[in-house]
Order: C-alpha cells, then structure tokens, then sequence
C-alpha cells in the first residue's frame, strides 16, 4: 500500500508553534548540515545513561548539546575546546540546598559554584521565608535570575517549622503554597519539616500537602529520626525525598521505603558506613542523588560545594563513575527535568573537564554553552540581577546583662536563698530532658558550675523581644559568648555562653549590624560577621564573607568546648529547630518537638 499523497497545509497547521530556532540549529548541526558554535574535542565522554567511559566529541549550538560523535569526525565550529586528556561530565546538580547558609547574596553563591562545576541547584530559600514570608520566596526568584548558575526554587513548606512552638516573621499555609507552586519558576515543595503535622495528617500541613500534590510538582522531605511505621506513614503522604540521615542503617531504610535519598556532605561523619552499606546493595540505587543542604562560606570558597562531597565519596570508596551518576543524573531524575543531568542530544549544554577521576580537579566548566570558568576562576564576571533590599529585619532593642538571668516567680520563690529543680536540655542535635537542682538567690538562679546557658530573643517584631533563658548540660563550660540572627528555623536571635554580660555583648553587636553573628569574651566584642540582609546575608564577596567567617568560627572555638561529632560548631545554628524531636528553646520557651508540648523550666522549689 502506498503512502498518501501529501496535502495542503491547512491554517490550523500554520497556526502550530514552530521550534524554536536553536533547537532547528541543532538538529542541522547535528546531521552536519550546518556547524557547531562550540565543539569539545579529544575528551572522554563520562557517560552516566550507561556508566561507561567512552572517547568523543561534543558539539554544541546555543545553549544545546547538538550530538555526540566520533572524535576528530567533525571539525566545522566556530569555537574548538581542547579537552585532551580531560574527562567530559555533566554539569554537578544540588537537590538541596539553602544558599542561605553560605551568607552570600547568589550572585556571589553562584560565581563560586560555578567555578567548581555545580550548574543547577535545587534552592530552598526557607530561611528567607522564615523571616519574610512570601517576600523572601519572591526575593529568592528576582536575586537569582540570568544567572549562569541555573536556580530552581522551591516553594517553602515550613514557616514556621515547628508552629505553636515558634513564632517565625511570616506563616505560610495551604493557600500560599498553592500561590507559590503556580509561579513558573519555583520547581517544587521544598523540604516539608513538620513531621508531626504530616503524620498527623490534618491541619495546616495536610493543606501544604494537598496543594503540592495537586501541582504535580516534587514534594520534598526532612524525615530525620522517622523510622519503622512512622517513615512509612511519612511518605504515604506523597512525599518523595529525604536528606536527614542519621545512619547507614536509616538510609538503606529509606531507601528500600522509597524515597529519593539526598546524601548531603554536611555530616561528613557519616558519608563512610553509608558508602559501605550502599556498595553492599545488588546495584547502586537510582533513587540516590547528592546534596549540600548546608555549606558555610569558608568550607565553600576553600573546599567547594558539590564537588567536595563527590571527591570526599569517591575518597570513601564509591566508584568516581557512579558518584557522578548520582551527582548529575539521578539529581535530574529526583527535579523530574530530562532536559539535564546527561551529556545527550537536545540537552542542555552544562558540562564540566575534570582533569581526572580520582581528584576530580575542574579544568572548564561549560554552562548554557559558555565557557563560564577556567581552572577555579570565572571566565567573566556575573551581573547582579536587580533585587530589593533586605534590611531592617531585626527589631529588637539593645539587652542588658539583666536580660541573660533565670528569673522565677516571685510568688513561688519568696525572698532569701532556696534551691529548685529545673528543667533543662542536654546535650547537642541529639537532645535529651535533664533535670538540673540550682541555687536561687532573690528569685535568680545561679547557674550551676557545670550548666552554660542558651537564650532566643523573638526579633521579628511578631511578639515582645523578651529573651527566653534555658540550661544546658553537656555543652561545655564557655569562656564567652555567641549571638547570631542566622539559626535554624525562626531565624530569632539565639545565644549561648554562661556570664550575661558577655551575652549582652555578643547580641547588642548583632542588633547594631542589623543582623549577623558576633563572639564576645570579657565583655568585649572578639569577632562579628554582620548579616544586614534579612539579618541572613553579606553583600561582601565571596572571599570577604569567607575570611570574616573563618574569623568568627576561630573566635569561637577560643570560648566553647567543643566534642565531636554532635558538639561542634555547626550545632550552634541549629539548637533552636523546635520540629526535631526531643527538647529545645525557641522564643516560645522550652518545648518539646516530639510531644508538641511547651514545658515550664520549674519543676519544683526544693
């Protein structure tokens, strides 16, 4: 039977969208009919569809891979880049990350990724949330646009993370994640942090839920310390990922429950018995991607991002091939984007020349199909897509020493000394309820010898700026102070340290920066990072933000006693994130993320 004789081309076909003209381009290039703008030549191709490693050439047109051919096959190009001896992978993808963390304004976050071959990250600006609501969402789309860096933004989930334990600057409910999911450019739910609102399967959560399935869009995960019926309820609940690992043996759990793991390099302690338990799986599973959650800004500028952890993996055993496939193509997978993650025809052109496999040094990263960078530097500098300041958002005014003593009631304590049993939270990330017997001397508790204290001051204006006062155990005695507006998630004003005039110190040099972190020891003001943006970000440089935090973390460690792996410094940031399970101080006062429960630091007079 013989094909049909052609017919005349209707309006209605007229009318039909045409490709667009790059992708036209590519198609002609690819078949030799027209030539490449940029050809990659005499490179190994790192092919993480098979695994395999494989000699070839790379044309490109625009912001496309046109084809994949055989090497020295094509030579027609307006542009050649010579990568002999270079193996040729996909641009690194982040599944999650708060760019919050790192204290730059993204413009700066995205040059130094860039240089180091990340070309997509998965932004969860949930801290900007916590203190802006919607506006910061919406700061986080304008800050990050025309980037080289490609940002997908995810809509915030947990403002707060904890809510009647914490009073954040902003809520977000069921109908602003419905708003957010509808803008264009926000990519999924990100990080859904009420672990006890989605078991509980009602209320505000439920609405964050249903909105986020109804968009079809990702919904992302923080399960830590879920396991058993729990975990299981958890992703019944549609969602599809998790990076709060607190094991090899949670891993494998999750994993086999179904989630998307994003095995996140900021808890580097755990990265070797994880490698071990998933080389002892059948295959690698593909529902395994990586991620930074959380880089600080002289582990970023000195170490890097994405490309620390993979090199940090592949030193812990995994196969440099398959911690690619999971740095990049799984990563597009878990995004639901199959325009990246691969170096294949009519995908994106984001690419990176890794010198070899086992150091994974970057010789050049190409994104969108430009030379972006060279041996660590950019090759041109980014422009700063126009966004609204952020300042102002610290509304707390100057503290007194008097502000940093446990005061009781008077009506309970009387007058003279007496000795009570207190409440209080031992140790870090893991903690615990203790109850701890102290002197009171005219309703002020003396703080035991072996006790420090932590305080959150409430600074979004929401409620009174009252600092809230709790005992630690097991957190050393400190020889100073800490304050800072960056801590997880309220991002209130939270202090540690043991003598309150230091307190007071370290949080009024904060409160004058208009946000930031400062050390005090002796009354005195050792190191101070200011924040002014959104009491979160630096507009300083990448390397200035880096130095002056490396000053700060050297300022701290001269006045706390840290005990590694859980005691550290990173701890510090967040001691306040009520949604965790067990006890700890908000704004709120003593709470307990399990129970839901807001305790009274009295127990009993003694």
């Amino acid at each position: 039977m013989s094909d049909p004789a052609p017919q005349p081309m209707s309006k209605a076909d007229h009318d039909k969208p045409a490709l667009p003209a790059e992708r036209v381009r590519a198609i002609a290039a690819a078949q030799g009919q027209a030539p490449f703008d940029l050809l990659v030549c005499g490179g190994t191709l790192v092919d993480v569809a098979t695994a395999e490693l494989r000699p070839a050439d790379i044309g490109i047109v625009g912001g496309l891979v046109a084809s994949i051919h055989p090497r020295g096959a094509r030579a027609d190009a307006a542009e050649r880049l010579d990568a002999a001896g270079a193996y040729l992978a996909p641009g690194l993808i982040d599944t999650h990350v708060h760019l919050e963390s790192s204290h730059m304004l993204p413009v700066h976050y995205a040059a130094t990724v860039l240089a180091q071959g990340t070309t997509t990250v998965f932004w969860d600006p949930h801290e900007l949330a916590n203190v802006l609501g919607l506006e910061g969402v919406r700061w986080a789309i304008a800050a990050s646009r025309g980037l080289a860096l490609r940002v997908l933004v995810g809509a915030s989930s947990s403002v707060p993370s904890a809510p009647g334990l914490e009073r954040a600057g902003a809520e977000i409910g069921g109908a602003e994640m419905a708003r957010m999911l509808r803008w264009p450019e926000v990519a999924g739910v990100a990080e859904v942090m009420d672990m006890a609102g989605v078991l509980s399967g009602t209320g505000r959560m439920a609405e964050v839920l249903a909105a986020g399935l109804a968009s079809g869009k990702p919904i992302a995960g923080h399960a830590r310390g879920l396991a058993g019926p729990k975990l299981q309820g958890f992703v019944a609940a549609g969602i599809g990922s998790d990076h709060e690992l607190v094991s090899a043996a949670d891993a494998i759990e999750k994993l086999r429950a179904g989630l998307w793991v994003e095995l996140r390099g900021s808890h580097d302690y755990l990265l070797p018995e994880i490698v071990l338990a998933l080389k002892a799986l059948p295959r690698l599973p593909a529902t395994l991607s990586l991620c930074t959650d959380d880089v600080f800004p002289d582990q970023l500028v000195r170490a890097g991002g994405m490309i620390d952890l993979v090199r940090r993996l592949v030193r812990y055993g995994l196969d440099p091939v398959q911690a690619l496939v999971c740095g990049t193509h799984n990563g597009a997978l878990r995004l639901g984007r199959s325009d990246i993650g691969l170096i294949g025809p009519g995908r994106a052109a984001d690419l990176v020349l890794l010198d070899d496999l086992g150091a994974m040094a970057v010789r050049v990263v190409v994104a969108g199909g430009r030379i972006v960078a060279r041996d660590g530097a950019l090759a041109a500098p980014l422009a700063a897509p126009p966004a609204p300041a952020l300042a102002g958002s610290v509304r707390v005014p100057t503290l007194g020493p008097e502000d940093f003593r446990i005061r009781l009631p008077a009506g309970v304590v009387g007058a003279g000394r007496r000795r009570a049993l207190l409440r209080g939270i031992r140790g870090a990330r893991f903690t615990q309820w203790t109850e701890i017997e102290a002197e009171v001397q005219d309703g002020i508790v003396q703080v035991p010898e072996h006790c420090s204290l932590m305080a959150v001051v409430h600074r979004h204006g929401r409620d009174p700026a009252l600092p809230r006062l709790a005992l630690l155990e097991d957190w050393g005695l400190w020889r100073g102070a800490w304050a800072a507006t960056y801590a997880h998630d309220a991002h209130n004003l939270v202090l540690f340290g043991r003598d309150p005039a230091d307190m007071a110190a370290a949080a009024n040099a904060v409160i004058a920066a208009g946000g930031g972190m400062a050390v005090a020891a002796g009354g005195a003001v050792r190191a101070i990072l200011p924040l002014p943006v959104a009491g979160l970000l630096s507009d300083a440089a990448p390397v200035a933000v880096a130095d002056g935090f490396a000053a700060l973390r050297a300022a701290a460690d001269d006045v706390a006693e840290w005990k590694p792996p859980y005691r550290v410094f990173k701890a510090l940031f967040g001691a306040a994130l009520a949604c965790n399970a067990g006890p700890h101080l908000t704004d709120m006062g003593l709470t307990d993320g399990g129970s839901g429960r807001i305790e009274q630091m009295l127990v009993r007079m003694l």
